[in-house]
């Protein structure tokens, strides 16, 4: 029998609170391949969370019953879409396997102008072969993401549904639990929602305009293919500023090689002048309405999350770095309270 008294209190709470970090850890280890599906979790959970309440509380619905006509709605607007985006990527992409020769075409003609204008014949080729090891890691990286995608969605969805139906036990759950009392708690949601609204439906609105301005340029313009190309746009303006000039920028190029010259400048002089002026301008009013993410905040956080989340980490690097950072700001308004406490405290002792 071991004597129970060779452990002091504070030191059985030490070995609980180490026993609790192991498993805590070899759980996060073992679920690491889900992360995209609870961050996605949460994310719809905030988007849906007012119209969940709204059914349950205002109409009376049966929570269970509202909890699937909200996530049934969730897929119509939010997944259906995205599933139609990557249909027509890969037709283009097969499209491109099967006839390769417009790209050595472009290659050719890009190389011409290259050489003719800047002295320089195989800038292309030196641009590509520079870009080459980068650009296949983040390719395998979003291609993987892809394929885990139908996994995410399904755990997504299952853990979504529960959410919704135990609403009012999972928030007092929550703010039970987070290191924060009650007000910092509630400063910490609506910081949450806001950045959230912001990130996807500010940006994704964002992204659809500028999507949208960058095809009817392409079309004015004369560059083939321009619903996909705007697509395309919409996709990597996801990444303030530098998103939509990979787009238009090249296809200028090619459009100078190719010796339409108006044609190339009139697209630049579109690019820069509207679609990238789109991103500022509704920057500014959806950071006046619902909040915003500073664009630093938005390319690291791309950085971070393809490689971890895939496609989906256009959207979810940005949000996991500006809830980090949410985090951070309330733990150091919490150290100046308690700070200021101490003070307070010892000139009382002081002055007794």
């Amino acid at each position: 029998m071991i004597d129970r008294a060779v452990f002091s209190q504070k030191e059985r709470n030490i070995i609980i609170l180490l026993i609790i970090i192991a498993l805590g850890g070899v759980i996060l280890y073992a679920t690491k391949g889900i992360f995209g599906a609870m961050l996605g979790t949460l994310v719809m959970y905030t988007l849906f969370r007012k119209l969940n309440m709204f059914l349950i509380e205002r109409w009376r619905w049966p929570k269970p019953f509202s909890s699937v006509v909200v996530i049934i709605l969730s897929i119509f607007i939010i997944v259906l879409p995205f599933v139609g985006i990557g249909s027509m990527l890969v037709k283009k992409a097969i499209e491109l396997q099967k006839d390769p020769e417009w790209i050595r075409e472009l290659i050719q003609a890009v190389n011409k102008f290259s050489g003719d204008k800047l002295g320089k014949p195989d800038w292309l080729k030196e641009q590509l072969e520079s870009s080459a090891s980068y650009l296949g890691g983040l390719l395998t990286s979003v291609l993987g993401g892809a394929a885990n995608l139908f996994l995410e969605i399904t755990v997504m969805y299952f853990v979504l549904y529960f959410m919704f139906v135990h609403y009012k036990t999972f928030e007092k759950g929550v703010i039970h639990y987070l290191p924060f009392d009650e007000n910092q708690a509630v400063v910490f949601g609506q910081e949450l929602k806001n950045i959230t609204y912001s990130n996807i439906i500010g940006q994704t609105f964002i992204a659809i305009v500028q999507g949208f301005f960058l095809a009817l340029g392409f079309v004015i313009f004369g560059v083939e293919d321009a619903l996909f190309w705007g697509v395309i746009c919409a996709i990597l303006s996801f990444i303030p500023l530098l998103g939509p000039p990979l787009i238009f920028v090249p296809a200028a190029l090619i459009l100078f090689s190719q010796g339409n010259s108006w044609q190339a400048i009139g697209l630049l002089v579109w690019g820069f002048g509207l679609v990238i002026n789109i991103d500022n301008v509704l920057r500014l009013v959806i950071a006046k309405k619902v909040g915003d993410i500073h664009p630093i905040i938005t390319v690291v956080g791309v950085i971070i999350g393809i490689p971890l989340f895939g496609i989906m980490g256009l959207v979810y690097g940005p949000l996991l770095l500006a809830y980090f950072l949410i985090a951070v700001k309330i733990y150091k308004a919490n150290k100046r309270l308690s700070l200021l406490k101490d003070r307070l405290e010892t000139k009382d002792n002081s002055a007794v």
